[in-house]
Formats: C-alpha cells, structure tokens, sequence
C-alpha cells in the first residue's frame, strides 16, 4: 500500500493473538513476559531504558546461555550467531520481525510527547506468531481495545499494599528510601545533605550513562548506601529494594515547559516501593506541599484518568526529496484514537539542514534522500540546541555522501575530544554523552570502514568514562567508610578490626580512629550518621582488643612502663593512666585512662600493673627518702631528724636543726649518714636525690599534692639541674618549692645547689682555720678569722662578684668593707711574712732536730684531730660526700673583683684612666666574717620550749654535781656571773665518729707508724 492511499483509506487494525497484561508497578508484568518469551522457540522484548534492557538480558541469560540471548540497543549490540532471543530498547526494535514471541514493556509511554510515536508503531505494527504481549498501566486498557479489535486484557494487582506516610525532613526519611527530585541542582544539594547526615546516597539521572547508573544502582542494592536520589528515571520499570519514595520535587521540564506532574505519573514513581510481597509507601520531604486527599487516594488505589490518544508519526516516508520528505512527516493519523506527534529531535534536525544549500545538493534521488533521513535520526544525547546537533549531523551526512563512509580522521578528532577521564561530575557526564554519539554512530551498518575498531574504542571510552563518573559520584556523594561500617552492622557480623603499630584503627580497611593504650579515639571527621557508625563498629571490632591489651600489659616489663614529667604513665609510648594527689605525697593515687569497655578482672589487672610500677619508680628513684621514712634502726632525735628530712624531701637548712645535730652522738650521725645522709657545714641533705630523676620525681609529687603542676617554673628548674648547672638566676614568677626540690637554695640573685655551697664552705674552712705565722696563707685567708672571696669560690657558683655578696650574706656571713689598697697591703704583708717563714724552717730543717717518740707524736697527731670542733667535725671534706655527679660549673669569672686578683694583677692589666674629672674611687673590699648565731634562741630558748627547759635542768643538774655554779637560762657558755671564781675551762675529748673520715685517717696513721 502506498503512502496516498494510506491516508485514503485508513487501514483496519487488528488485536488477534495480542495481549495486554496490564496492572500497576510491582505486579510481576516483566517477569511473566520473560517465561513466556524463553518458553517458545524465538522471540524479541522491548524496553523503554538501555539500562533496564541490560539487567532483562542478563536474566534471560541466566536461563537459556549466553549464546541463545543476543542483546541490540543504539549504542550497544551483542550478536551471537544464531541468536534466539533478542532483548531491546524499543528504539532499536524491528517494525517486522519473524519471531514466535514478542512483548513491549511499558506501552504507556506511547502518549509521550518526544518518544511516544515510536512505541505507538511498535504496538500497532509488530506481531509474534504465536503470542505478543503488550505490557504497561492500566491506563492504557480503553485505547488498546479501541485500536487493537479483539485484544485480550489481562490485568493484575499489586502485590503489595503502597500507603502515604504524609510529609518527613530529608535527614528523617526511613532506611532503603528514594528521594525524587527533577533537576540536576536539587539532586545534588539533596545528596550531600544526606551524605553529612546518614552516610550516603546512589545517585540516578537520566543524563548518566547506562554503565554509570547500573554502577549506582547497584551501590544501592548491596546495602552500602541506603538511600537513592533520582530523577523520574526510577518509575521506567528500575527493579529496586526501595520501601519509601519521598518526592522532593513534583514539577519537571518535559522537554517543551514546565509543569506539575500528574496522578499517573506520580503513580508510577511511587509505586517503586515495596518489593513483591513487602509494602511500601511514598510522601514529600523538602519543599513539597503536602499531597491532596484526593491524589492519595488516586496513588493507593492506582485510579488514574484514561489514555485517550496515542502520540503517531507515519512510518512511510516518501523519499523522493528533502521536500516530500519533510511534508511526508506532517501525514495526520490514520485511525481515530492517534494524535500527531510533536516535531521531534529528528525532524527539527531536518528542517536545518533542508535550508542549507550543500546539504540539499548532495540529498539528490531517493537514496540520498534516505541517507540524509537516517543521519537526522542520529539521537541528541548532549541535550545542545537543534543547531548546533545539525551541524555534527551535516558533517556526518556530507562524508557518508562523499566517501560512503565517515572520515576517520574527522571521528578521531570527535573521539580524541571526549576521551580524558580529568573534570568534575557535570564534565565527565558531557564527555559521556558525547561519546555515546560516536558510539551510535559506529554501530550504524555502513557508516565507518573499520566499524569493528570505533566500536571497541568508543566503548573502552565510555566505560572507562563511566566508572570516572561513578568514582566523583561515590565520592562525593557516598561515605565509604560509613556505608561499609552500616552494612556490617545491620549483617550483625563482626567487623575485621585492624590496629597499627602507632594505633591506627582500621575496621573493613577503612580508618575509624586511633586506639591509644586504652582509649579509642573516632575519627574527629566522622559526623552524625557516621561518628555513630564508627563507634559501634569500633566498638563491637576491638571488643577483644582490650582484653587482649590488659593481659599483655599486665606481663609488661619495666623497660615498657614510663612515667611523664606531666603525671602520665606510659606504655609503649602511649598514655595509660594519670596521677593524682594521695594522702601522703610519696603514696599518689592512680586514675585509668581507659574506654568503659576496660571492665571487670581486665581492668584490676591493668589498674594493680600500673600501681606496681609507680611504687617501683618511687620506691628505686627516691629510695634514700623512702627510708629515712620507714627506718626502724632509729630512735630518739636521730628519728625525728630522719623524720624532717623526709617531709621536706631530703634537705634541712643546718641553721633550723642545729640544736638537734648538737645533741646527736657519733652513733646517731653514722646511722643517719648510712642512710645517705650528709651533714655538711650548710645543710643537711640527702645527695642522691640532687639529681635530674628524682628531683623531677620529687617536683611532681610536691605538685600533685599542692596542685601546682601549672604553677610557673614548674620543670624548668629540674631542667637546669640535668643540663649541669649549678647555680642559676632566680626568677621570681616561679614557685619557690621548685627550686628547694631540685636540690637549689635561694640566695640572692641566684639559686645553688646544695651539694656545690657545701664545696664552697671546704674552700672557706681553711681560709678562716689559719692563723698567721702557722705557714703558708690559704687562698682567701685574711687574718685567721676572716676571708675574701676568691676566683675559685665564684667558678665553682657560676656566680660574679654582686652575686657573692648575697650568697654569703645568705650562708651566715657578714661583711666589712675595707679600702682595696689596704686589704691588698695587708695580704702582701702576709705572704712575705709566710714566705720568711718558710725560709727559716727550712733552714732549721737542716740543723739535726732531737728525737722525738713515737707514742707522742702518736699523741699529737691524734690530738690535732680530735681537737676538731664540732661544727667543722660535722662538714666532712667535699670528696667524701659529694654526689657522683658534679658537672663543671658555667660562669664568666672577673678576677678583678677579688681583693687578691687585684693584688696580683700586673700594671699592664689595670684599668686604663679616665679623662680628668670622672676618675672613681676603687670600690672597698669586703672581708666576710661568720655571723654570731645562736641556734638556741632560734628555737625559741626560753621557758616555753620544753626541749631547752630540758636542756637547762641537765647542765644545773652537772654543774651541781661538778661542783659549779650552773648558769641561768639566757647567758652565754663562757659568760662568768659577778663573785664567782674564774675556772679555766676543761677540755673534754671529741666524742669521734668511728665512720668519720677524720677517724679513718687517725687509724691509718696510727697503723703506719707500728
């Protein structure tokens, strides 16, 4: 029948062996069409969406082989010889076909205003011979009996119930939800909300491709994300686990305007939720006012308004000419019931190209003609203007034309454009879309010489596009971590946890946080759905964690334990517990540092480790204090000396104690120094503990106490004292305490050590011991009774001359201040007259001497020794008692600043003079003398201090038994009462210390000379 008498008379269409299976979604329509195509000998299905094709082909696969199942799309064909079923996009469905069975999927859509008319041809015009199906809404039901006399209709019901579950936030949308919105904006900013809220989301747009949705799609169906964003491209037959549809959009663009979605097609879209036998429902979220009573009604009950037309184009064109053509396309409907299609992409490309003048020359005869059709047809995936699609168009026909085929270099260029993987989501969905016109094109029988190559290449494109498109999709849309952590949970199963040497927790190889001794750390990154899903992964994988950790920390040594400077107790490096103040400052308490997962045995267990270790490092580092403390070999004031000096942390001022080291005898003194003890001339003191570890112990302890850890000067000071300084400038910001627990006394300017004053007072001692004329003037002797400062006295202090002035003074000494000519004269004198001396002796030493007997120089040696005095019997010489480590002190020494550095200094080396007018008087000498000091009146001797009335009541208890009138309280040892008879004082003998250095050197001497 030709094309004229078509419109003379309409033909009489016929519904003999169709069916329409016709129902709303979730009706099983697809599934029955599959077994009833795979149960004939041969057959064809068509579906609206690529995407859809590809998941039916794959089902069919499954039950009859890959070889019988051939798969033919614009853009895609899978071919096998012999093929017996063909799944296609209706698109690329043959008007005729020899096969037994043929089904068309979704025939509602044949109203659609751009692709309608080709689903209306493939419904009125291909047949199987055995059976055809047409499958779709119920809609479709008056207008395919209509047009399709004696069609049998078959209608099912839903096999699930779909209820409106009214208006919900985005963030409050249930699990395994579809979010609807109609716009590319509005699909993003959906996305990344729900991203930063619960996890994640698929993403669905038509602009995607096939390749990139099924990678989408299926990122949803595996439960990695439970919830999908999507355009309407969800109601074209999508098979998704979806249990609620949430419309955040309800207008769309349908290609010609903006417009309200209808009942049917807000049907089709919700009726996505629920999955065979479950239920679902569907509401708005967003913007969306919500739904009419009315509209609800109509989406439960799938009552919607009729099809009445169908959209048709003629599909007998006359190719004679561009201009038959073109009027061929304007043919009205044959039969009451179809409606002329709107000019669609094709045609409008057309009508371009018929007003260019070259295109026209070449469409000359029935063939070109046919050729220039069937490049128009070429479809606009880029979604670009008419013209600017009419142009690739044109070029394309132009070579088909000239060449017969497409000029490869022209293709290669156009692929070579599309090619890069680089750019963000929008860009890589361009590239896509223009890649999937070349592939179309290399797919078209006859367009290229090589069609084999461009196919491969435009599809190892495409993909390789599409799966960059799905990577920026997932990662900006989707959290891994979460989505992965989300599925295992709800699986119930136990999560692979991971931890790294340096804590890194990985659970499912995602990075969850960091496990530090015993505490977990989330991810500060992890936010809302995703800090939840990160602790309870974490805390389900590394329930076994601590337990382990427990027992491996109980077994620890030692050499893995430390304690922080800051009170931190360490394993491995990483924290485990804290200490905090104790009812005595040497017994701290200690507070875990551990997640409440840490119970029960698991947790004494670390809590007694971390308790033995503190006693073990209090108990070894500060041992001498620990037992001065507990000591059981002392008694009476020995023990209340060994009392004081453990509350004050190893160091007396010698001044506050001195009636009490008076009244210890030599026993009590070689108990309290086998204890560690030194009694030096200023303090006594404990010298282990002036070192850089316990002195930071000590610090510590002292600052949990008095809760001074974050008092100024805290650590600093025990940093000077492990650098080796022995003395350092005070800063008056710092907590006093610090200093006296680092072993430093405050004196003046300057802080010194305790153990280097005790060396300063061995290098005084024979200063103020010698008396002119018994030989040669120590460094820093004066007159037998006073001293002057020397260069090794500041080097050893690390101090200048101002800052003696204060030490001294500090130490108990006094100053009087002589004119530097006259100390330096009277110095001269005597190193002449020792010199003289020495002269004389040594002339006399050759003049034979008498004899002398051994036993009385025995006598006299022992004598010198023994007539010691006490105070200077108590400072023992440095060497005996200094702690082992005495670093070299640090000071700029000015030997002008001493009397005997200024005796000594050359001419050459004096100051030079000053311009007449600003000469200065040299500063006076300062000739430092011990201050008196009476440690009785310190402590208070009067008849209020119970221990000196205990004293007085012993002396008139002696005197009266000597014989002597005994003193009264307040006078002086020495001080003779009017009328009383003056007595020459008995000497009695030094009581010795059998472990004094004096006393060993007596027994040596006496040994040598047996």
């Amino acid at each position: 029948m030709n094309f004229q008498n078509q419109n003379a008379s309409p033909r009489v269409l016929s519904g003999r062996n169709v069916t329409a299976i016709l129902g709303p979604t979730n009706t099983g329509k697809t599934h029955l069409a599959i077994e009833r195509m795979v149960a004939h000998s041969s057959g064809i299905i068509g579906l609206p969406l690529r995407l859809l094709a590809r998941e039916v082909y794959s089902r069919v696969v499954a039950k009859v082989g890959e070889q019988h199942v051939a798969l033919i799309t614009g853009e895609e064909k899978i071919a096998p010889p012999g093929a017996r079923f063909s799944v296609c996009t209706v698109e690329a469905m043959p008007r005729e076909a020899d096969v037994a069975f043929v089904a068309i999927d979704e025939v509602q859509l044949a109203a659609d205003l751009e692709r309608g008319h080709i689903f209306t041809d493939r419904i009125l015009h291909l047949r199987g011979r055995e059976e055809t199906l047409l499958l779709g809404a119920g809609t479709m039901r008056g207008i395919l009996e209509k047009l399709l006399p004696g069609l049998s209709v078959i209608t099912r019901p839903r096999m699930s119930v779909l209820t409106y579950s009214g208006s919900r936030k985005i963030t409050r949308l249930p699990r395994r939800s579809a979010i609807v919105a109609f716009s590319s904006d509005e699909v993003y900013a959906i996305g990344e909300l729900i991203r930063r809220q619960r996890g994640g989301v698929a993403v669905v747009l038509g602009a995607l491709s096939p390749r990139t949705r099924n990678a989408q799609v299926a990122l949803y169906q595996s439960g990695d994300v439970d919830y999908l964003v999507a355009t309407d491209a969800i109601g074209m037959g999508l098979n998704l686990d979806v249990d609620h549809v949430a419309f955040a959009q309800n207008r769309k663009f349908d290609g010609f305007q903006y417009r309200d979605l209808n009942p049917a097609e807000l049907g089709q879209i919700a009726g996505r939720a629920g999955r065979h036998l479950r239920d679902g429902t569907f509401g708005v979220t967003g913007q969306v006012d919500p739904f009419a009573d009315e509209l609800v009604h109509r989406i439960e009950a799938h009552e919607f308004d009729p099809v009445k037309v169908l959209q048709w184009r003629t599909a007998s064109f006359d190719f004679s000419s561009v201009d038959a053509l073109k009027a061929s396309l304007d043919t009205p409907p044959p039969v009451d019931g179809l409606t002329r299609a709107l000019p669609a992409a094709d045609a409008k490309v057309l009508e371009f190209l018929s007003r260019e003048g070259d295109v026209r020359a070449l469409a000359e005869g029935r063939e070109r003609v046919g050729l220039l059709w069937e490049a128009c047809v070429l479809p606009d995936y880029r979604r670009i203007a008419p013209a600017q699609h009419a142009e690739i168009v044109g070029a394309v026909f132009s070579d088909l034309a000239r060449m017969g085929h497409v000029d490869e270099d022209y293709m290669a260029e156009q692929v070579k454009r599309a090619a890069s993987t680089e750019g963000d989501i929008d860009t890589l969905s361009q590239r896509i879309a223009q890649i999937r016109t070349w592939t179309f094109v290399s797919h078209r029988p006859g367009w290229l010489a090589d069609a084999t190559h461009w196919q491969e290449k435009t599809r190892e494109i495409e993909d390789s596009l599409s799966d960059a498109l799905h990577e920026r999709l997932t990662k900006r849309f989707v959290d891994r971590r979460t989505s992965v952590l989300m599925k295992r949970l709800r699986e119930n199963a136990m999560p692979e946890a991971e931890i790294s040497p340096v804590g890194e927790v990985l659970v499912e190889g995602h990075h969850v946080g960091e496990m530090l001794g015993f505490r977990f750390t989330a991810d500060r990154s992890a936010e809302g759905e995703d800090a939840r899903a990160v602790k309870a992964a974490a805390q389900k994988a590394l329930a076994a964690e601590f337990e382990t950790r427990a027992d491996r920390f109980a077994s620890s040594g030692n050499g893995d334990l430390a304690l922080d400077s800051d009170g931190l107790l360490r394993w491995l490096g990483q924290p485990i517990a804290t200490l905090v103040a104790g009812e005595e400052a040497l017994k701290p308490r200690i507070v875990l540092l551990a997640d409440e997962q840490l119970t029960g045995p698991a947790r004494d267990k670390v809590a007694a480790r971390a308790e033995r270790f503190v006693t073990y490092q209090i108990e070894s580092l500060l041992k001498p204090l620990v037992d001065l403390r507990d000591t059981e070999s002392l008694s009476g004031m020995a023990r209340g000396i060994a009392f004081q000096l453990a509350e004050n942390f190893g160091v007396l001022n010698r001044r506050t104690v001195a009636e009490d080291v008076r009244a210890l005898d030599q026993d009590a003194r070689a108990s309290l120094r086998r204890l560690g003890v030194r009694f030096g001339a200023y303090h006594i003191f404990v010298p282990a503990l002036i070192k850089p570890a316990p002195a930071g112990l000590l610090s510590l302890l002292w600052a949990l106490k008095n809760d001074a850890k974050d008092k100024p000067g805290y650590g600093d000071v025990v940093t000077a004292l492990a650098a080796g300084r022995t003395s350092i400038v005070t800063d008056p910001a710092f907590e006093k305490a610090f200093y006296g627990l680092a072993g430093y006394r405050n004196l003046g300017r300057r802080a010194v050590r305790v153990d280097i004053l005790e060396r300063l007072a061995d290098l005084i001692r024979p200063a103020l011991s010698w008396k002119p004329g018994t030989g040669a003037r120590p460094e820093g002797g004066y007159d037998g009774a006073a001293f002057v400062v020397t260069p090794a006295m500041m080097s050893i202090l690390g101090a200048t001359a101002d800052d003696m002035e204060a030490i001294l003074k500090g130490l108990g000494y006094r100053g009087e201040p002589k004119p530097a000519e006259e100390v330096a004269a009277h110095l001269k004198a005597l190193d002449e007259a020792a010199a003289e001396e020495d002269t004389t002796q040594k002339a006399e030493e050759a003049t034979p001497a008498e004899p002398v007997t051994e036993g009385a120089d025995a006598a006299t040696q022992t004598g010198a020794v023994a007539a010691q005095p006490d105070e200077q019997a108590a400072a023992e010489p440095a060497a005996a008692e200094t702690p082992e480590e005495t670093p070299t002190p640090v000071a700029e020494i000015k030997p002008d600043a001493t009397p005997e550095a200024a005796a000594e200094a050359p001419a050459s080396e004096a100051p030079a003079e000053k311009p007449a007018g600003e000469e200065e008087e040299p500063k006076p000498v300062l000739i430092w003398r011990q201050a008196r000091f009476d440690g009785r009146k310190r402590h208070g001797a009067g008849k209020g201090n119970p221990r000196q009335q205990a004293r007085g009541r012993q002396e008139r208890d002696g005197a009266q038994k000597r014989g002597k009138p005994h003193r009264k309280d307040g006078e002086k040892p020495g001080f003779k009462r009017k009328g009383a008879p003056h007595r020459p004082r008995e000497e009695r003998p030094a009581r010795i210390d059998p472990d004094s250095p004096f006393a060993k050197l007596a027994a040596l001497k006496d040994q040598l000379k047996k």
